[in-house]
């Protein structure tokens, strides 16, 4: 007989990884006598007819690894109602050591465009009761409100934005990244202020117990509880600034830190996992870009910009990562072959668009498309520095993408941002490096939205930025928050929602601007 590690590997290789769950009944009789649901529970990546369900078997969040190696049994029940009288579906699943006892149930055979109710229990432990919701069918223009959101480190604030958020009822949410970052004390304590950058993350373990720390707390799990998310990563899920196989350090050894580092993400997000065909010590080259349709009145396309890049241009010889440089002094940049997407996902992202129906095209991702030069009284005039790891360091890759986006400008794309800590709002043309104009009109929306935490700029710096970018229409980067977005079939009204004060978690929050884009008009309605 084959070893479990063998048989598990196996399993991996055939891309059934979502089986491993299945896999040992005859081992899930133990019961964990402390209750295991600190962590809370999620749903996501809905479908007209399915969602993923979502938790880990965790008794104490500062305790990454408290269990034994062992298999757990829990049930899952789907119902109609918060009482759970008409439950739907419901099942069982067992969680595993070898995925960190989380466990996800792809729910199928649900009814399209409508809210359900769902739970876990273990032995005599009931998980929280939380709310989720399938996606409308093909035919349906059932209008959307999503809330939109990213980085959220837990050193430089509380999570109010979450309690809002949840608050804000939207029937889906869209994360954009950093949803931890690698580094911080282990505390189940917002600090009063940030400290010192230490205690980071390497090994599967750590990435662990980091995410354990983030997902205790209360307001972040009450926006998990309120509706489905779909996600996407950014850098911080690994380490700062990485680029595909490089990270700051130029380590040998990246990938294998990347692969404990997005296997900690797949334990803890309510994803799907792609044909696997490696066993888990390569979990590196896990796909995480996806297609969503709201039925035809938006398809959302969330992008991976991180694992298929080409690396920062103009690197010094010691470090990889990101500096701010020069265009003129930087011949890397306009290597036509450097990518943000890499060859796979921008055919993907094209075929998408091209076969789409939907009233909007959204395309969800991490940092801003728009052009963001940074100038300097010191600089001559046309000689403003540029940020090599967003969009600006990689213009033949943006270029390609605004090529797409004008062919399929009939379809109302418009660009979710994130990543940068700060709201902006832009208008797109196709030579980002003209105005608008006549001959170079609008062909899309970006919507780019501050942090839920993490610091920026002050605010006078973004003024200057706003000069020296006319496709920027609007900037803040001194205000924490996120966007809420009312979409129907003939208008998009973007909402972006400031906390009052970060540091607190019964912080109030107002609306700081809002914008509205018409269908069939590309760009900010008014500007």
């Amino acid at each position: 007989m084959p070893s479990r590690r063998h048989f598990l590997q196996h399993l991996l290789q055939l891309g059934t990884l979502a089986a491993l769950s299945q896999a040992f009944p005859s081992h899930a009789a133990e019961q964990i006598s402390s209750y295991p649901f600190s962590l809370g529970v999620a749903s996501g990546s809905p479908r007209h007819d399915s969602v993923v369900l979502w938790t880990r078997l965790l008794p104490d969040p500062l305790n990454a690894v408290p269990l034994p190696a062992l298999v757990y049994k829990l049930s899952w029940e789907v119902a109609e109602d918060i009482h759970f009288k008409r439950i739907v579906r419901q099942g069982e699943v067992f969680a595993l050591p070898e995925l960190g006892h989380s466990v996800h149930v792809d729910v199928t055979g649900l009814s399209p465009d409508r809210w359900y109710f769902y739970r876990f229990m273990h032995g005599a432990a009931i998980s929280p009761i939380a709310r989720t919701r399938t996606a409308p069918d093909n035919d349906s223009l059932s209008k959307l409100r999503l809330a939109v959101a990213s980085c959220q480190h837990w050193e430089f604030g509380e999570y109010a934005a979450h309690q809002h958020i949840a608050a804000a009822n939207p029937d889906l949410i869209a994360f954009l990244g950093d949803y931890i970052y690698e580094w911080g004390p282990y505390d189940l304590k917002h600090p009063a202020r940030p400290r010192r950058r230490d205690i980071e993350s390497f090994s599967l373990s750590e990435y662990r117990a980091r995410y354990a720390q983030y997902k205790s707390d209360p307001l972040l799990q009450m926006s998990h509880h309120c509706a489905p998310w779909i996600v996407t990563w950014d850098d911080h899920e690994v380490a700062n600034d990485y680029a595909a196989d490089r990270d700051e350090r130029l380590n040998p050894q990246f990938l294998q830190r990347r692969a404990a580092a997005y296997q900690a993400f797949y334990e803890h997000m309510p994803v799907r996992l792609h044909q696997v065909t490696v066993h888990p010590s390569q979990f590196a080259h896990m796909r995480i870009y996806e297609r969503y349709d709201w039925g035809r009145l938006a398809r959302f396309h969330m992008l991976d910009d991180r694992q298929y890049r080409s690396h920062q241009a103009c690197t010094p010889a010691d470090r990889g990562g990101s500096r701010l440089v020069s265009p003129n002094a930087c011949a890397d940049l306009s290597d036509t072959g450097r990518t943000m997407l890499g060859q796979e996902q921008e055919a993907w992202l094209n075929q998408g668009l091209a076969s789409s129906n939907a009233k909007w095209n959204i395309l969800a991702q991490q940092t801003l498309l728009a052009p963001c030069r940074h100038g300097s009284a010191l600089q001559a005039v046309g000689d403003s520095q540029i940020w090599t790891d967003g969009w600006d360091g990689y213009p033949a890759a943006r270029q390609r993408l605004l090529d797409v986006l004008h062919q399929h400008q009939n379809l109302n794309p418009v660009i979710l941002s994130g990543d940068v800590h700060t709201f902006y709002a832009a208008n797109l043309t196709r030579d980002l490096n003209q105005p608008v104009s006549a001959g170079n009109p609008v062909i899309a929306t970006e919507f780019c939205g501050t942090s839920l935490t993490s610091n920026s700029r002050p605010q006078s710096q973004t003024e200057q930025i706003l000069q020296e970018n006319p496709h920027l229409v609007y900037g803040r980067s001194d205000k924490r928050g996120f966007m809420l977005n009312e979409i129907n079939g003939s208008s998009m009204t973007m909402q972006y929602l400031a906390l009052d004060d970060v540091s607190k978690a019964d912080s109030g929050i107002k609306v700081l601007k809002s914008f509205v884009v018409e269908h069939g008009k590309p760009g900010i309605a008014g500007t």
